[in-house]
């Protein structure tokens, strides 16, 4: 007996009530800033553009209120000009205050950081590295790091046995080599490593092997110095300029972000994340 596909349950027509209907799009939520908008209907801007033109715009409305900008009648934020960059520096430079680095301020932050001012500093060095890569489950790979890192810190452990670990274990090129990397600087590795060998207090003079699994972006070493050329350590009367000029710097960024966040507590802000503040800005 013949079946009537149009009317069967086997959805055979292509105008069969079975199929799933269409679904429109999401609008895209406008961002603004008290009601300015920071871009077109539709349009779709990166996370930190969106924040960049927020900023911008806030600084722009202020500027507006200390008078050094006419005011403005459209729906959407205007493009920066030359004017406008011009206004801006000068609301910032009227409000936007931070106290100068003291003598006594300068000394402090040397001593208290006097691995970073270090210059001729090397280390010869040589690591297994525990490469941390997609699908690589971390907790059996910190384990297995950290087994390897107590054998070697055993008493009576054979002066060859890093170099066969190394060859056996490691993901790094140095493997064939032992895990010898030669002469490295601060400058030469990844960050997280320049800090652990080179910045911490307690790693100025030390040699050996490192303690401690030193974690990276590239995973786990287990590391080991074999030589230091200890470098020098100027006088403080040779870098006060410079550290007065970084912590003017770090002054000044902190008292622009408080300004900031106080812009901000204070703004209608939609469709942008931006940290908010509903304190004065900090003198």
């Amino acid at each position: 007996m013949s079946q009537d596909l149009s009317t069967s349950s086997g959805c055979g027509s292509s105008a069969c009530a079975c199929k799933a209907p269409e679904v429109a799009e999401a609008p895209v939520e406008i961002a603004s800033i008290n009601g300015i908008h920071l871009h077109d209907a539709g349009e779709v801007l990166g996370e930190q553009t969106l924040r960049e033109r927020a900023c911008t715009e806030l600084l722009r409305q202020q500027a507006v209120s200390a008078g050094l900008l006419p005011r403005f009648t459209g729906l959407n934020a205007p493009e920066p000009d030359d004017d406008m960059r011009r206004a801006i520096e000068a609301l910032l430079e009227a409000e936007v205050h931070s106290p100068e680095p003291g003598l006594e301020e300068c000394r402090r932050h040397y001593e208290a950081h006097k691995p970073r001012f270090v210059v001729g500093q090397a280390l010869h060095v040589r690591h297994i590295l525990f490469a941390v890569t997609p699908g690589v489950p971390v907790n059996a790979l910190a384990q297995r790091a950290e087994a390897a890192l107590l054998e070697l810190s055993r008493q009576g452990v054979s002066i060859d046995r890093f170099a066969q670990l190394a060859n056996e274990l490691s993901n790094c090129p140095s493997s064939a080599q032992g895990g010898d990397l030669g002469w490295i600087t601060p400058q030469d590795c990844a960050p997280e490593l320049a800090k652990a060998l080179f910045l911490q207090n307690d790693a100025i003079q030390a040699l050996g092997l490192h303690p401690r699994l030193v974690h990276s972006r590239f995973g786990l070493h287990i590391v080991e110095v074999l030589e230091r050329e200890a470098g020098r350590l100027p006088e403080f009367a040779e870098l006060q300029a410079q550290i007065g000029a970084r912590l003017a710097l770090q002054s000044q960024a902190t008292a622009l972000r408080q300004y900031m966040q106080l812009l901000v507590g204070q703004a209608d802000v939609e469709g942008v994340e931006l940290e908010g503040a509903d304190t004065p800005l900090v003198q």
